[in-house]
């Protein structure tokens, strides 16, 4: 086990947690610090692998409202269609990443340059669109038409460039469809449990050959800060929206962005 590459691991784990759930593309973050870091993940599965972290964050503290939703499925329509709504969102990313694996990790991924400019590029979308005078239709994430639901799984794609981020590409497309700050960023929570799962799952399957022992021991350490620093997250997100928008979101990612593209420039 390697003390300095474990230390990385913890360090890229708290960037996934602190960054996966909030409009600043938590992959651009990791992809960035580990090529700063000298970080080595094989196959790029590190970066999805602690993934599970944040997952398992996201069901803690959602854990009352999901077991509800199961008690509540066979008996009550708006259940069923929030569920149906959920599905039909993550189903673009399903078509797409199985199509687009091997793009997307052998040459997006791998595109420090890009990054930036898609970081820099998103937080001023985001700080567009934050700052509009848009007039919410919808103030309940359980209650969007399923054509919005649908809407907003087209432009979770997109984050498929990293940079672009998850999150904040569905919590665009959910305000541009007519929703409040709130429930957008809370169906992103939602859309998130299925899309991470899925791609933990996938990219385990591809990449299960590429984790030595050092890398499982690496996995472990990003998992577990994920974890601690998603629950923190996730627990303070919404009303950290509510009360102020998206706007310092994106400013960081027109700092983090600039200051990326100028270390490239600088140090290659």
């Amino acid at each position: 086990m390697d003390l300095h590459s474990l230390l990385n691991a913890l360090v890229l784990g708290l960037i996934e947690g602190l960054t996966e759930f909030i409009p600043v593309s938590s992959t651009g973050h990791l992809l960035l610090a580990g090529h700063f870091l000298g970080f080595d993940s094989p196959g790029r599965a590190f970066e999805v692998l602690i993934q599970l972290g944040a997952i398992l964050a996201i069901l803690t503290v959602y854990s009352g409202r999901l077991v509800k939703m199961l008690r509540d499925l066979p008996s009550d329509p708006q259940t069923r269609r929030f569920v149906a709504g959920i599905l039909l969102a993550f189903l673009p990313a399903v078509v797409i990443g199985v199509l687009a694996h091997g793009f997307i990790k052998q040459v997006l991924f791998e595109s420090p340059m890009l990054i930036c400019v898609m970081l820099i590029l998103g937080g001023f979308v985001l700080l567009v669109v934050d700052r509009l005078d848009l007039r919410p239709r919808y103030h309940d994430a359980t209650e969007f038409p399923l054509g919005v639901y649908f809407g907003i799984g087209l432009a979770q794609c997109l984050a498929m460039i990293p940079g672009v981020s998850r999150s904040g590409a569905s919590v665009v497309a959910a305000m541009l469809f007519g929703s409040d700050k709130r429930s957008a960023a809370e169906f992103s929570f939602f859309l998130a449990m299925p899309t991470m799962v899925g791609a933990f799952a996938y990219d385990l399957y591809k990449t299960h050959d590429q984790i030595t022992a050092a890398g499982a021991w690496n996995i472990v350490a990003g998992f577990a800060a994920a974890l601690v620093a998603g629950v923190f997250v996730v627990r303070r997100l919404l009303d950290f929206v509510s009360q102020r928008g998206f706007a310092p979101f994106a400013y960081w990612r027109i700092l983090v962005g600039a200051v990326g593209l100028a270390a490239l420039l600088t140090f290659g």
